[in-house]
């Protein structure tokens, strides 16, 4: 076993990758896609706030998407790298309950902006007469600020839990980051009313939104079903399944992560699955609303018109 320099207060990340050439040809691979996901939510904001043909409430939500991806991704994969290559793998007490802080809050309120984003294209098919005044520049704002506020609520309530109960085993944490769950294994208490708050949060957070979703989208199909015009047909199809492959990619690993006991849990799968809704998925979340999104390409081709103008 490797040993570690720490302070009593510190905690350690023992991380994705093994210290083997296979673990660093994953590791370049990992900064690689954190790189083209920085990338590409970057251009999918500058994108949205430039062009003013999506200035809809639609990919208003979007950008914020693309801005809790962004964060979300900044505050794992960063320190992650930075343990990988200098070797030390210790994170500070401050800096771990930061980590998990952010990532919590990041995560809640990602899954109700998703259920917001379903509920603006179940008022923009089902009710398009009435879409101006369900879907308000007000309304939106407060969908989002809702989002965070409620999210960063749930997250403190776990934070501030986490770092008040002992820890009186190891401290090495079994993980790539910060995560509360994977923390309680070195507790030196029963947690398991803890663990019945995370299992009731993420139900709040996560299932209640999804079931929401779903009952939006099954409206939503039967609309779509009964459009006579194929292009709207089409269109509406492309804009729901777009949705929907984000979120089944968002909520399917997160739910199977943290809705099941302890005892069903294993560290290598928690951290492969991990890999999934904190890295893979702010990467494809541009990339699908991009490449199946007429109005996001659209957009694009005009800003590299003009840039190229600008050249000339």
């Amino acid at each position: 076993m490797e040993n570690y320099t720490q302070t009593s207060t510190d905690f350690i990340l023992l991380g994705l990758f093994p210290p083997t050439r296979t673990g660093l040809f994953l590791f370049i691979l990992i900064v690689h896609i954190f790189l083209m996901a920085l990338f590409g939510n970057l251009s999918m904001i500058l994108l949205i706030f430039l062009d003013t043909h999506l200035h809809t409430p639609m990919y208003f939500l979007l950008s914020q998407l693309s801005l809790i991806d962004l964060n979300y991704m900044s505050t794992i994969v960063p320190k992650m790298a930075s343990n990988f290559v200098s070797g030390n793998k210790s994170i500070s007490l401050i800096g771990c309950g930061a980590q998990s802080f952010f990532f919590m809050a990041l995560a809640g309120a990602e899954g109700l902006l998703l259920a917001s984003m379903a509920y603006d294209r179940y008022v923009a098919i089902c009710f398009p007469l009435h879409y101006p005044i369900r879907m308000s520049k007000n309304v939106c704002v407060l969908m989002i600020t809702g989002s965070w506020v409620m999210g960063s609520i749930n997250s403190c309530a776990h934070t501030v839990y986490a770092f008040h109960i002992p820890y009186c085993r190891s401290r090495s944490i079994n993980h790539f980051f910060c995560d509360v769950p994977a923390m309680l294994t070195l507790a030196c208490m029963d947690t398991w009313v803890y663990e019945y708050t995370v299992f009731v949060s993420t139900t709040l957070l996560l299932v209640f939104p999804f079931i929401g979703i779903a009952c939006s989208y099954g409206r939503v199909l039967l609309a779509i079903c009964r459009m006579h015009s194929t292009e709207g047909r089409k269109k509406a199809y492309s804009t729901c399944s777009t949705h929907l492959t984000v979120v089944t990619l968002y909520y399917a690993p997160f739910a199977y992560t943290y809705l099941r006991p302890r005892s069903l849990r294993s560290p290598t799968e928690d951290k492969i699955l991990a890999v999934f809704y904190t890295i893979l998925t702010p990467m494809l979340n541009p990339i699908i609303y991009s490449l199946r999104n007429k109005e996001v390409i659209g957009a694009l081709r005009r800003m590299v018109q003009i840039i190229c103008s600008l050249k000339m």
